[in-house]
């Protein structure tokens, strides 16, 4: 990142200068990275450096104050008074109370069906800015007819996560109300036709339930058929009645769906592992003398606005012997309470290491762009060559260059916090 900040210094002092009507109609006051600002500079390419480093920034500030929100919101379900804490005590106050009800109810710690998120950067991004950049450069790209983001489609070289247009080789998901032939993800409704039930069975039970309701209907496990709802886990379940939810199953067709792996053909939506953003015209773009510059800032771009899915989660225990239903109950609200805020607390962790980290911390094959390489890639780009801005707006070239510093030199530094205490608790799922 040091590195990448020494380039962008030199690059601020070796712009040439032209006239102010020249690249803009009027020279007003300066934009800032930190109001938004889509015009600094004038020159297309380097605003869109200025609004990635923006967007990585808003991104960054996001994903902290969602965490810090989720750490009050599991100090709630242990009855931790969270009043006037730091996050990082609250963080210890949460791990010693989660391991004391663990210890004090449950045989040999917890169980965890763990699904890590999937991460890609936003292709649509990337194609959109790559192409706005070379029309204000002055190539021949249409960016209204050939860059609507609803029609976005690529062929990528990792996973396609999306619509695909050849044959989905992965797992195809289909929203259904009905047969599921496949994984069923939401409910699965049984009052046509009792069946087993891999989840929490609301309603009538055959066998044995665990937790019954005041009118006795079962509320939990059903050891047994289920004659009413089944709710599923995260990651889904089969289903011999009606799915009301989504169908996945896997797919070496074509896939009416969202495709989640190889694509034979071209991908709409994100596209996880090395992609490359083009010009919405290739023939205007390879005579185009700013299709170096665009594609860069357009990766850039694509980067700060990386993406993940949210990981499945499903935690089972083995209670002690004697405990009664009052008591278990009580801990499986409060195992339920923490999975769902470690689900969104997963996916900021993941998302956070591979905004500030990098994707190698990620461990995808291969690895997306990230932003700092991006970005040292652009500034390598324009080194040798002239770039002109705007002689009314030079004043503002400078600053925007040191505040993008200050930010990218900050990120790093001030979410460490974050990503430690994310790490803390999800030492608590005991993968290893």
């Amino acid at each position: 990142m040091k590195k990448v900040l020494g380039l962008v210094f030199v690059a601020a002092m070796a712009v040439n200068v032209s006239g102010c009507d020249e690249l803009m109609e009027a020279c007003g006051p300066c934009g800032t990275i930190a109001h938004g600002d889509s015009t600094i500079s004038g020159n297309a390419a380097l605003d869109g450096i200025f609004k990635a480093v923006g967007t990585l920034k808003m991104s960054t500030g996001s994903i902290n104050a969602d965490f810090d929100a989720r750490v009050k919101n599991l100090a709630a379900v242990f009855d931790i008074d969270a009043e006037g804490m730091a996050t990082a005590d609250l963080i210890a106050e949460i791990k010693g109370e989660f391991n004391a009800q663990i210890n004090a109810n449950v045989q040999g710690g917890i169980k965890v069906d763990f699904v890590e998120p999937k991460c890609s950067a936003d292709i649509s991004v990337s194609a959109s800015a790559s192409a706005q950049c070379e029309a204000k450069a002055g190539c021949d790209v249409d960016v209204s007819a050939s860059c609507d983001p609803g029609e976005l489609s690529f062929v990528c070289e990792g996973q396609c996560s999306g619509g695909c247009s050849g044959t989905c080789s992965g797992e195809c998901s289909v929203k259904v109300d009905g047969e599921c032939s496949g994984t069923c993800s939401g409910a699965c409704d049984f009052s046509a036709s009792p069946g087993v039930c891999e989840g929490k069975c609301e309603g009538g039970c055959s066998g044995t339930c665990e937790i019954t309701d005041s009118q006795g209907n079962c509320q939990g496990e059903c050891v047994g058929n289920c004659e009413g709802t089944c709710k599923l886990p995260e990651a889904g379940g089969s289903c011999t009645g009606e799915c009301k939810g989504e169908c996945k199953i896997e797919a070496e067709a074509e896939c009416s769906g969202e495709c989640s792996g190889g694509c034979e053909g071209e991908c709409s939506g994100g596209c996880e592992g090395k992609f490359d953003p083009p010009s919405c015209d290739a023939s205007a773009s390879a005579s185009c003398e700013a299709s170096a510059v665009c594609k860069a800032q357009a990766e850039a771009q694509a980067s700060a606005s990386l993406k993940c899915t949210p990981p499945s989660i499903n935690i089972s225990v083995e209670f002690n012997a004697g405990l009664d239903a009052s008591a278990k109950a009580e801990v499986l609200a409060k195992l339920e309470g923490f999975k769902v805020e470690m689900i969104g607390i997963v996916k900021g962790m993941f998302e956070l290491t591979g905004l500030i980290k990098g994707n190698a911390e990620l461990d995808i094959e291969p690895p997306v762009v990230t932003i700092g390489y991006a970005i040292e890639g652009f500034i390598e780009t324009v080194a040798a060559g002239e770039f002109k801005i705007a002689v009314g707006l030079l004043p503002c070239v400078v600053p925007a260059f040191q505040e993008a510093g200050k930010i990218l030199v900050s990120l790093k530094g001030d979410m460490e916090g974050t990503i430690s205490g994310q790490l803390e608790l999800f030492a608590l799922l005991n993968l290893n």
